[in-house]
């Protein structure tokens, strides 16, 4: 029996919701909401507070950061993208990756599950 996807309860579906309103920024916090997870992939919306980060890791999925608003350093396999509100980078699967805030900042994470 498949089941069925979660859905956070807090975001309504059929519903134009601003996106920056999900989570609001905590001093010397990351936040994170998932808004929508399904057996493809998920979507979580985080805010970071300056100098905030997580370390480097890794993941089994390509993941997609769109930055919603503010600054932000993300490496990727060594190498650091700048990326601002209205950018976005791909992560690739199994690549090590980090995320640090260099001003406040908001991002869209999805993540790209694959049957590979």
């Amino acid at each position: 029996m498949q089941q069925e996807p979660k859905i956070s309860p807090q975001v309504p579906t059929a519903t134009v919701v601003k996106l920056s309103a999900l989570v609001n920024l905590q001093q010397g916090c990351v936040v994170s909401r998932e808004v929508m997870k399904k057996p493809t992939g998920s979507v979580t919306v985080f805010a970071f507070d300056e100098d905030q980060a997580l370390s480097e890791h890794t993941a089994p999925f390509d993941a997609l950061a769109h930055v919603i608003e503010g600054e932000a350093e993300i490496t990727i396999s060594g190498a650091p993208y700048r990326v601002q509100a209205g950018e976005m980078v791909v992560m690739p699967a199994n690549q090590p990756h980090a995320v640090k805030a260099i001003k406040p900042f908001k991002m869209m994470l999805t993540m790209i599950r694959s049957a590979k």
